[in-house]
Parts: structure tokens; C-alpha cells; sequence
């Protein structure tokens, strides 16, 4: 009998472990066949066959486990012999702060390769594989090339510069001391309020398979050019499968679609991937209808490793086995006997050890499974020549930010440009006085986006990027070579009349599921660029918006005030490759639309193809100057309540941002007073008795950033101190906040969110965000209230 084609028994076999539930399943001979090719060999299988039976279950244990390098030390592989260690997006290297060069990362990955290669009794010295999110060039390391985010790639649709980034991202992350990089991204986001959007290259799978073998291939080599004694290193392609198509365009969430869909759409970049020899995989945080990615034995094993033929191995995401269900952080069988090879178990990689170990003796998970685990593992490190102790490129750190790599960068800029709009004003003469204004015109970090030197992105300041060129240090460069000028005036003030302006402006940066968004208007409720613009606009002067963006987003306001209107994305650290093709005329714009453009705000769903189709700029627009075309008066009704924007941002500039709303018990009143950066910037709140501020709002589900260890971070100044408790309260979950009052001047005040949910919080719920109590005469002054990754100086107080 039959279930939708799918028979009771196979139902029966893939039902998950916790509660009943039906798990999806996928039917093999639906799939495209594709074979793995330089990965396995006769001499090589026979050498791991040998290592493997010198293993112990301990040893075989510890390679199918990662580590993340703030979690363990090296000393710790003496006891737990794992086989991978990480670098989280703002993990530093040992002893060393977060922005660092390379000496200290080549420093951290021989310490910990030095433990696990030691000569001791019961010991197999297995060399370590080294992980990072290296997906936009190597963004961890200071002085790195950082290359166009993919969304940008995609805009240029050439497959031969692709391999080209890939091959400079390898060599400049092999020359850090690291052997793996966690890309390239093959997702194919469906849905534009996906705060990884820009993770792909693509909404059309076409796209997408044609760039992911290019990238492999520029990783890890070609032939006898693979290994890291080469300058290359493993390629991850994620994240395994259907990432890109959430429901609602929640990141870790749900994709709801049929199996032929899946193949269709979000499978596109596995099979070039594969067949180009890509060593790893990592399977997503995301389910398919209902069934975690990291538990789905159909997909994993009987599709990839089967009918896909990928003969690598497959590592999981951070603590991505932790949801399934049954299963926790640090115990969970059934990952691996669905067939994840490797767990990311950054900071529960001990108790996962313990657990992992206790199943297989146990039999929980099959010593067969176990070995094919293991064999794959060893089968990389010795394709990458982990084995070979030669690290040649370690001792060139010249590769980093190399002029021949910035070169690649640059032209990668040039070509991922799309001119969505041009009214005459573009190109400008090389001759002219130009104004460069907007807050994002001189900021690198602003222009590179997420997952640079930090996970979100923030925190950087030029300082940061050795060797780099922000736009407006391009664009003065350039014009200062064909005999004009460039003045920088982020507020768009001038003294001597420019011939034209250009404005740099655009999203912060922002990663993973802090990105995701319930609109896609630009700066919804708060329109500081606009504001720029209409006031260059008065004044005559001819505007040319550069816009950074991680996704299209609705625009339509910025667009009629621009004379020309400039697609960006977040081109990284060359800035002159904008200069290029903005000024001069010598070089003309060829990028177009890798993304439908939004009409509305509203359309989230805006994919070539879908029923009723209608773009503002369809798929593959992009105009030139060779061939023109000029864009009408559009719209500006949004289409969408811009509050549902806001999900992290409380307080900022004197006033609670909307949906949020201030709420003041009696005993508490409010006046606005001046904050550190501007007037009337913050409210001063004063308790005369008893009573409490409560921020309320629509209600809110925090677990993801929970889990992600993110905080609550106020912004404050004590102006009257406090004789007796102050709570500080989320969701329900309160702590004494009295103690950490007692400097002078304006402070910031970070508390995990894990703190709140210890206390009592249910964090998949909360309608309160922030709550201040106190009992006794007391004022404070609050100028900024949000959820905040930097981690610096976060403390969870008593309750």
C-alpha cells in the first residue's frame, strides 16, 4: 500500500525518533546522478583501510566531531582525540584578539595540530582539519582580499572569474594556516526577506549551477594541483538542501515544497559541485516539510551519498543536530546514523564525545556507519594533504591582499554592477568636481557586508582593512587621475558647488538570521538617505545613488529622487572597481539582475517564472551606457506596514521605534534629554517610588538568537543612583542590574539572552523585550536599547 507514493514501511523506517511525527522522504531514482571524481583511488583507499584498523573507537569517535577554537584548547586533544576544529565567525585565534593578521591563525592551527600529531602511547597522530566561514575571500583575517558577496557574483554571470575568486580565497586562507573553507553557497533563495539572501549567487538554479563547480574548482584545485601544499583547500557546498526556500523567508526555518520542486529549484549546485570533486558538504540548519535537514537519512545518505555518488564527507552546521527532534547539543545518535559524517559542536563538542561514544558501544550507532563516517574523513585529509606535514604556503603572507588578488577583486566590482537607473548624469567626466556623500561612502565594513572580520559584520572601522579602498577613497583616486576632485561630506553639506553628487547608502551589515526581514522597504519608518537626497536634489545638484544591499529591496522613493541608481550589493574591500565604471566612461556597466526587483515592499516571492510575475526590474535587467533607458515616475506606496521591520531595535535617536511602544507605571515619568551624539538623542527615565519602564510590542520569537548568543544591550547613564535593586527584565526572565550601575558617564550594558531564558523567560515568546523595575528614587538615562552579537564584556547578573 501507499502513502503518496511513498510505501507504509519506508514511512515506518523514517519516522522520527521524538513524538511520531512522519518524516519526509526522498525517492533516489527522482535524482540527478552525479559522480564525486578524484576523491577515491585505489592506493589512497587501501592507505586509509590500514588507518582505520589502527584506530580505536575513541579515535574513530573523535574525528566525527568539530570543535569550535573558543570552546577547546589544545591540551584537550591529549583526552579527546577530535578530528576538526573551527573558527567561528567571531572566534579569535589563541590568545589573540578577534581582527588579527595571519601570523596568529598559521600560530593557533600548529598548536593545536602539534597536540593531535604528537608521538604517544595509544595515540594516532591524525592530522586536524581546520575550518572557516572563508566565503567572501578569507573575511576572518585582517588584510585579506574581501571579495563581492555572492549575490553580486551572480550579477556577473561569469563562471571563469568565479574560479578565479576562488582560487585567490583559497591561497590567501591556506596561507592563514587554514586547510577548509564553508563554501561556496549554493543556495537558491526564493524568498528576499532571507537574511542570507546574499549568500546566494541566485534566484534562478541556472545561475547557480553554472557557478558552483567553478568555485569548487577554484578552491580545491584541479588534478595534481589539489592540497594545500598547492595553496588550495577543501570547498563545504551548503547548505544541504533547500535552505534558500523557507517558508516566509525564516532562516533555520521550514521549506514547504513538493519533491520536484526541490530537485528542480534548490538541488541546481549540488551535482556540478560533486562532480568537480568537492570534498565536503554541510547539510542545513533548514527542514523540509517538517523534517530536519541534519535527521533526514533519505536525503543525506540514500540521495547525496547514493544516487549523487559524493564520496566527501558531510559536516554539520553550529549545533545543528541539537534540533532534531529527541535530540540535544550534546547527545544525538540519530545525526549520524542519518548520515552526517561530522558534527559542529562548537561549544558542546565534550558532552557530544561522551554521548557519541557510550551510543556506539552501546550499538545505538552501528559500528558500519561509524567506519563510513571515519573512512570519509580520513579520505579527505589525506586527497588535501593534511597527511604531507609540508605547509608551504604558511610562509607567505604576502598572499593576503596580494596586488594580483585585490586585481580580481576589483574587476569583480566592475562586472557585478547593475545601473538600474540613468537619466544622462552617468558616466561622469573624469574632469569633474564630485561630492561623495552618505554615511556608507568612506566605511569598508559598511561596504563589505556580514561575515567580515566579525559574524555580523559589525564592529569595523577602516582601520581594519589594511590595504583596502573604501568608494570614496576610490572614486578620489580615479577622479584625481582624470584631473578633477572628490570631497567627502557624509551629510551632503558643501561650500564650493559640486558638479555631481554621488550618495552611498544602504543595509548594515548583518548575517544569518539577524538579517531576516518582514519587509523589504529600505529603511521602513526612518529615511535617512532619502532625506539626503531630496536635500541635493533642492539644491540642483545632480545625484548618483551607489546602493549596498544584501537583496533587492523597495526603493522606489530613492529611486525617484536619483538621477542615476547604482546596484552595489556589497562589493567588499575595492572600492575603486566602482570608480571604474562610474567615472571616465571607459568602461561600461555589463552586470544585470541576478534577483527580480520589487515593485512593492510586499514582494517577497518575487521569483522569474512564478505565476503572475510582475517586477519592477525583471531578471536579467541591467542598463548600459551603450544601452540606455530611462526609468518613470514609480510609486511610493510601500504596500506593507514598514513597522514590521523592526524586530531588534528598542530604542535609538530619543524614541521607541514602531512596533514597539514605551509603558511607564505611574511612579516612573520620562523627559528627553541629550545623549553622548546628539540632542535630545536619549530619555531620561525617573522613579519616584515604586514601578517600572517596559518596552511591549508585537510578540517576538528570540530562540534562534538565544541559541546564537546574542544580547540585550542598553546604552545608558546613571543620573541619580540607585539604594536598592534595579531589575532588568526580557520575556519574563529578570536580573539585578543594580551592581553593574555604578560608573559615571555614558556606558553600555550587554546581557546574553541565555541569561534571561535561565531565568525563567520563554524566549520563543516575548512581547516585552526590556523591562526596568526599581523600588526606590532612581534615574537613568537611555539612549539606545537592541539585540547586539558583539560579545565584549556581556554579563549575566544575579537574579
Amino acid at each position: 500500500m501507499t502513502m503518496r507514493g511513498v510505501s507504509y514501511l519506508a514511512v515506518a523506517l523514517m519516522t522520527v525518533a521524538a513524538g511520531g511525527a512522519v518524516a519526509q522522504v526522498a525517492h533516489p531514482d527522482r535524482w540527478p546522478v552525479a559522480k564525486s571524481t578524484g576523491l577515491v583511488d585505489p592506493a589512497t583507499e587501501a592507505k586509509v583501510t590500514a588507518l582505520l584498523a589502527r584506530l580505536s573507537l575513541e579515535e574513530k569517535i573523535g574525528q566525527m566531531i568539530q570543535a569550535d577554537i573558543g570552546a577547546i584548547k589544545p591540551e584537550d586533544l591529549r583526552k579527546y582525540p577530535l578530528g576538526s576544529i573551527l573558527a567561528g565567525g567571531s572566534s579569535p585565534p589563541i590568545g589573540s584578539p578577534d581582527r588579527s593578521p595571519a601570523a596568529p591563525w598559521v600560530e593557533t592551527s600548529r598548536a593545536f595540530n602539534a597536540v593531535a600529531m604528537e608521538q604517544r602511547a595509544g595515540h594516532v597522530a591524525i592530522p586536524l582539519m581546520f575550518g572557516v566561514d572563508a566565503v567572501h575571500g578569507n573575511n576572518n583575517v585582517v588584510g585579506a582580499t574581501i571579495f563581492p558577496h555572492n549575490i553580486a557574483l551572480g550579477a556577473m554571470r561569469d563562471p571563469a572569474l568565479i574560479r578565479q575568486i576562488g582560487a585567490a580565497t583559497a591561497a590567501e586562507t591556506a596561507a592563514a594556516g587554514i586547510d577548509w573553507a564553508f563554501g561556496p553557497t549554493v543556495a537558491v533563495p526564493q524568498d528576499d526577506r532571507w537574511g542570507r539572501s546574499y549568500e546566494g549567487y541566485s534566484e534562478d538554479p541556472a545561475v547557480v549551477g553554472s557557478y558552483s563547480g567553478a568555485m569548487v574548482e577554484g578552491l580545491q584545485g584541479v588534478g595534481g594541483d589539489r592540497g594545500i601544499q598547492h595553496g588550495h583547500v577543501a570547498a563545504s557546498v551548503k547548505h544541504f538542501l533547500g535552505d534558500g526556500g523557507t517558508k516566509d523567508g525564516v532562516d533555520q526555518g521550514d521549506t514547504q515544497v513538493d519533491e520536484a520542486t526541490l530537485i528542480r529549484i534548490h538541488a541546481a549546485g549540488y551535482p556540478p559541485a560533486i562532480k568537480a570533486g568537492a570534498m565536503t558538504v554541510m547539510s542545513s540548519f533548514s527542514s523540509w516539510n517538517g523534517q530536519k535537514m541534519h535527521g533526514n537519512r533519505s536525503l543525506l545518505t540514500d540521495v547525496l551519498k547514493g544516487r549523487m555518488g559524493f564520496e566527501g564527507f558531510v559536516v554539520g552546521d553550529w549545533n545543528g543536530h541539537g534540533q532534531i527532534p529527541g535530540c540535544t547539543n550534546t547527545d544525538c545518535p540519530a545525526t549520524f546514523n542519518a548520515g552526517l559524517d561530522m558534527a559542529m559542536a562548537p561549544d558542546s563538542w565534550k558532552g557530544l564525545f561522551d554521548t557519541t561514544l557510550a551510543a556506539a558501544r552501546a550499538g545505538k550507532i552501528p559500528m558500519a556507519r561509524i567506519d563510513d563516517a571515519v573512512r570519509r574523513i580520513l579520505r579527505v585529509k589525506m586527497k588535501l594533504g593534511l597527511f604531507d606535514p609540508a605547509r608551504p604556503y604558511e610562509t607567505q603572507p604576502q598572499q593576503l591582499g596580494s596586488a594580483a588578488h585585490r586585481a580580481i577583486a576589483r574587476e569583480a566590482v566592475a562586472k557585478s554592477l547593475v545601473l538600474l537607473k540613468n537619466n544622462g548624469v552617468l558616466p561622469i567626466k573624469a574632469s569633474a568636481n564630485i561630492l561623495v556623500a552618505g554615511d556608507a561612502a568612506d566605511d569598508i565594513g559598511r561596504q563589505s557586508g556580514g561575515w567580515t572580520l566579525s559574524w555580523q559584520g559589525d564592529g569595523n572601522t577602516n582601520a581594519d582593512f589594511p590595504g583596502a579602498t573604501s568608494i570614496f577613497a576610490g572614486i578620489a583616486a580615479v577622479a584625481k587621475a582624470g584631473g578633477g576632485s572628490a570631497t567627502l561630506s557624509a551629510d551632503g553639506r558643501f561650500t564650493t558647488r559640486p558638479d555631481v553628487a554621488i550618495i552611498v547608502f544602504g543595509e548594515q551589515p548583518y548575517a544569518e538570521m539577524r538579517g531576516d526581514v518582514r519587509t523589504l522597504e529600505f529603511e521602513a519608518g526612518d529615511k535617512q538617505a532619502l532625506a539626503l537626497l531630496k536635500q541635493l536634489k533642492a539644491a540642483g545638484i545632480p545625484t548618483v545613488s551607489v546602493f549596498l544591499s544584501g537583496r533587492p529591496l523597495w526603493v522606489n522613493p530613492e529611486l525617484n529622487q536619483s538621477d542615476a541608481f547604482v546596484a552595489s550589493w556589497f562589493p567588499g574591500s575595492e572600492g575603486e572597481g566602482v570608480a571604474d565604471v562610474l567615472i571616465g566612461g571607459k568602461r561600461d556597466f555589463t552586470g544585470t539582475l541576478s534577483f527580480s526587483w520589487p515593485k512593492t515592499a510586499g514582494q517577497f516571492t518575487l521569483n522569474r517564472g512564478a505565476p503572475g510575475y510582475d517586477p519592477l526590474f525583471p531578471f536579467g535587467y541591467g542598463l548600459s551606457y551603450a544601452r540606455p533607458g530611462k526609468v518613470p515616475a514609480l510609486s511610493e506606496v510601500a504596500g506593507v506596514d514598514a513597522s514590521l521591520a523592526n524586530t531588534s531595535l528598542f530604542f535609538a535617536r530619543g524614541r521607541v521605534p514602531a512596533p514597539f511602544r514605551l509603558d511607564l507605571d505611574p511612579a516612573v515619568t520620562r523627559a528627553a534629554v541629550d545623549s553622548a551624539t546628539a540632542q535630545e538623542g536619549a530619555t531620561r527615565l525617573t522613579w519616584k517610588g515604586k514601578g517600572s519602564a517596559k518596552i511591549a510590542g508585537p510578540e517576538l520569537s528570540l530562540l534562534r538568537e538565544t541559541n546564537a548568543d546574542l544580547n540585550l544591550q542598553i546604552t545608558y547613564r546613571v543620573d541619580t543612583p540607585a539604594t536598592g535593586p534595579v531589575g532588568l527584565a526580557l520575556g519574563g526572565g529578570r536580573v539585578d542590574i543594580a551592581p553593574l550601575l555604578g560608573k559615571s558617564g555614558w556606558q553600555v550594558l550587554r546581557v546574553p539572552l541565555k541569561c534571561f531564558r535561565e531565568r525563567g523567560a520563554t524566549v520563543e515568546e516575548v512581547s516585552t523585550p526590556m523591562t526596568i523595575d526599581a523600588t526606590a528614587p532612581f534615574a537613568l538615562s537611555v539612549s539606545d536599547v537592541r539585540l547586539a552579537t558583539d560579545p565584549a564584556g556581556a554579563t549575566c547578573p544575579a537574579a
